[in-house]
C-alpha cells in the first residue's frame, strides 16, 4: 500500500526511513538507534543550535522541502564556522503534522544530508514528534582539533574589518517573495538557501583573526555583538561595498537603497571578522577599520540611522 502521510508511516517507520543507509565518519563511534549518539573528539568540543519555525522562518510554499533541510543544517553549522572550528555531527529535532506527506519527509531527509555533507559532518540522531506546524530544531558539534576558538571578544583597535561570503541576496530574495515574485531568481534562492562558505572559518582562525561571527541578523546588528564583547568601534566604509546586480533591480523597484539589504539583510549566514592589517586571507572582502572609540558600529563614521538587522521580539 502506498504510504502517502506521515500518520500512515507512524512515528517509528518515519525514524527508519530518514535515518536508513547513514554514513558513518571516523568521530562518531555511535549514531542512530540507541538512546544517544557518542563522537569523539578531537581537541575542545563545540557546539551550537538553531531552531526553524514555520511561518517565522520559512513558509512551506516558500521554501521546498529539500532546500528546507540544507536551510535548517547550513544556519546551524555557520555559527561552528563562526568559532573557526570543524563540523563534526549533527542532531535534528522534527515536529511535523500528521498530514504532511511522506514525500516531503523524504525530501527534507535528503537535504538534511546533502548540507551535513556539505560542511563535513553526519547525522547522528534526533527526535520526531506531532504538531500544529514544522519545526526543526538542528544542534551541530564540532571540534576544534587542538586549535584556540576564535571569540567575539578579541577584536584590537588597528584591525581592518572583513567579511566572506553574500550579503544581502536573502533580505532581497524575502521582499521579493512577500511581493508575490519569484525573480531576480538568483536572490529567491537565496533566501531559500544560504550559502554557507564552509572552511572558511577556519581559514580566518589560520591567518590570524581576532574576532568572528556569523551574519544571521544582519550585518551592523551583528558586528555590534562584537564592538560589545571586545568594547571597540567599528567602523564600515560604504564605499568598500560592491552591491550585486539583482540587489540594485530589487532596491529600484521598491525604492530601497540596495546598500541597506547589504547592512541590514539576515540570514545570508556570511562570515564577519576582524584581522590584524596585512593578515586578511585572500577571497575575504575588508570593508572597515577598527577603533578605540565609543563601542558599536557606524558606517562612513555616523551611526547608521535604520534598523540595523533582525529582532524577534522587536518586529
Amino acid at each position: 500500500m502506498e504510504l502517502d502521510t506521515v500518520a500512515s508511516l507512524g512515528e517509528f517507520g518515519i525514524i527508519a526511513r530518514i535515518t536508513k543507509g547513514l554514513p558513518a565518519a571516523p568521530a562518531v563511534s555511535v549514531g542512530p538507534g540507541d538512546d544517544a549518539a557518542v563522537f569523539l573528539v578531537n581537541g575542545s568540543s563545540v557546539s551550537s543550535v538553531d531552531v526553524l519555525v514555520e511561518g517565522v522562518h520559512f513558509r512551506r510554499d516558500w521554501v521546498p522541502a529539500e532546500m528546507l533541510g540544507r536551510r535548517a543544517v547550513a544556519v546551524a553549522a555557520a555559527d561552528i564556522e563562526a568559532m573557526g572550528a570543524y563540523q563534526a555531527a549533527v542532531l535534528v529535532g522534527l515536529t511535523v503534522p500528521a498530514d504532511i506527506p511522506v514525500a516531503w519527509i523524504d525530501d527534507l531527509a535528503k537535504g538534511i544530508r546533502l548540507e551535513c555533507e556539505a560542511a563535513g559532518a553526519v547525522l547522528v540522531g534526533g527526535d520526531l514528534t506531532r504538531g500544529r506546524d514544522v519545526v526543526i530544531s538542528v544542534t551541530v558539534m564540532g571540534e576544534t582539533r587542538g586549535t584556540v576558538p576564535v571569540l567575539r571578544s578579541g577584536a584590537q583597535p588597528g584591525d581592518v574589518v572583513a567579511f566572506r561570503g553574500r550579503l544581502g541576496w536573502s533580505a532581497g530574495g524575502l521582499a521579493v517573495l512577500s511581493r508575490g515574485f519569484r525573480s531576480p531568481r538568483a536572490l529567491v534562492e537565496a533566501y531559500q538557501l544560504p550559502q554557507v562558505p564552509y572552511g572558511a572559518g577556519a581559514e580566518a582562525r589560520l591567518a590570524g583573526a581576532t574576532a568572528m561571527i556569523d551574519v544571521s541578523d544582519g550585518l551592523i546588528a551583528d558586528l555590534g555583538h562584537i564592538a560589545d564583547s571586545s568594547q571597540v568601534c567599528l567602523d564600515l566604509d560604504s564605499a568598500r561595498f560592491d552591491v550585486p546586480v539583482p540587489l540594485h533591480a530589487v532596491a529600484a523597484a521598491t525604492g530601497t537603497d540596495p546598500l541597506r539589504f547589504m547592512l541590514t539583510g539576515g540570514e545570508d549566514h556570511a562570515l564577519a571578522a576582524t584581522f590584524p592589517l596585512g593578515k586578511v586571507p585572500l577571497d575575504w572582502q575588508v570593508i572597515g577599520v577598527v577603533s578605540d572609540a565609543e563601542p558599536g558600529v557606524l558606517v562612513d563614521g555616523q551611526p547608521y540611522d535604520e534598523t540595523p538587522g533582525w529582532d524577534h521580539f522587536r518586529h
